[in-house]
């Protein structure tokens, strides 16, 4: 393992240059010996090293503890002062810098290497512990944003419930059949919107906390997807078209390194192993918001190609198109078009698609237009069962 570097700053030749011969015979490197606080911002940034051995009382401009505090404040990089006889009011100002050690002079060789050790222990764990701070705090950011989010789509429709259901109480009398169906219809779509919600906020829980799990099995892709399509066309009845098309084999050779095409009908094959319940997730949710930002009429392409033991899938729209602005955060929580209007979605899909993708070990790339539509292409890599 690579010793640290140390920057050694004494202005007294010969200490500077025992301290050098100690430092390296005990395998750290020593960049530069250096006579001024100046020089020693100027090394310090030029060499970037680990530690920086500080004398206090220097000659010249500055003295040690202040070339230590612009080292400290503008490097993050840790100081040990070495320190003989010098007045309590300096002494004062060297402890408020908060360096990592003291070393009197004369000292012991021990006595130096063994304060080096214990200073650069110190900070390492100090780096952990500043990380780790951080971590926890953008964590707590992240939880914030979160809630604050999920409790403003909660919002919406639990107004309409509260609201649809006061006019029936109060007018029940009032309102004709057709109107109490109306109401009541609003009513069972604020419901289905909350489940909806609620479902897609539990999945994206599970995600941030790494409870996903990912199960593959066996899976004929061919009769999966024929079948989910015959599900999400008969659900949108006639008002969408969805084509669905296969190329490729979408199975695995026993041999998948060796097999030769004109083998193909006499080498065994086995199915893919890909987890359906998460690609089933994965698939409906791109063809069911192809359908959602799509006029009536449209037609749906979801083709799928099986090349060199991996799945791509494919699911092209007419649609409304993402805005490039809006591209960036395409796959974060809660971030919808700016160009959605009215069309009801509370940002959650694609952020569960892509860590579906992921746990994979997919990828998912788009490709999009304002106005003439947008393509997504999913490529998942076979399990070898």
């Amino acid at each position: 393992m690579m010793k640290a570097k140390i920057l050694v700053v004494e202005d007294e030749i010969i200490v500077a240059s025992d301290i050098k011969n100690c430092l390296e015979r005990s395998g750290y490197t020593v960049p530069a010996v250096v006579l001024y606080g100046e020089q020693a911002i100027e090394k310090v940034a030029e060499y970037q090293p680990d530690l920086v051995l500080m004398d206090i009382m220097l000659k010249g401009d500055i003295n040690g503890v202040e070339a230590a505090q612009e080292i400290i404040k503008r490097f993050k990089i840790p100081v040990v002062y070495l320190t003989a006889h010098c007045d309590t009011n300096i002494l004062q100002k060297a402890k408020n810098t908060q360096p990592f050690g003291y070393i009197i002079k004369p000292f012991a060789e021990n006595q130096l290497i063994t304060t080096i050790e214990i200073a650069l222990s110190k900070y390492q764990a100090e780096i952990v512990m500043r990380e780790a701070l951080e971590k926890e705090k953008e964590n707590r950011n992240i939880e914030s944003y979160f809630v604050s989010m999920v409790s403003h789509e909660f919002r919406n429709p639990l107004s309409n419930i509260f609201n649809y259901t006061e006019l029936l109480t109060n007018n029940s009398c009032q309102l004709n059949e057709d109107k109490q169906k109306e109401y009541i219809y609003q009513i069972q779509n604020a419901v289905k919107h909350l489940d909806d919600l609620l479902s897609d906020v539990l999945l994206i829980g599970r995600a941030e906390i790494g409870r996903d799990s990912f199960n593959p099995s066996p899976l004929d892709l061919e009769i999966f997807c024929q079948n989910l399509v015959s599900e999400i066309q008969l659900a949108v009845s006639n008002d969408y078209k969805i084509i669905f098309s296969m190329q490729g084999l979408c199975t695995i050779p026993d041999n998948i390194n060796n097999v030769q095409s004109s083998q193909l009908l006499t080498k065994k094959y086995k199915l893919p192993g890909l987890d359906k319940k998460l690609l089933r997730h994965i698939l409906t949710n791109l063809i069911t918001n192809a359908i959602k930002y799509s006029p009536q009429g449209s037609t749906i392409r979801f083709d799928l190609f099986c090349v060199q033991g991996e799945a791509i899938f494919r699911i092209q729209d007419e649609g409304i198109g993402i805005p490039e602005a809006d591209q960036e955060n395409l796959f974060s929580s809660f971030h919808r078009g700016s160009n959605v209007g009215k069309i009801p979605g509370h940002g959650l899909g694609l952020a569960i698609v892509k860590h579906y993708v992921n746990l994979h070990g997919g990828e998912i790339a788009y490709a999009s237009k304002v106005g003439r539509g947008t393509t997504f292409i999913v490529s998942l890599p076979f399990q070898n069962n």
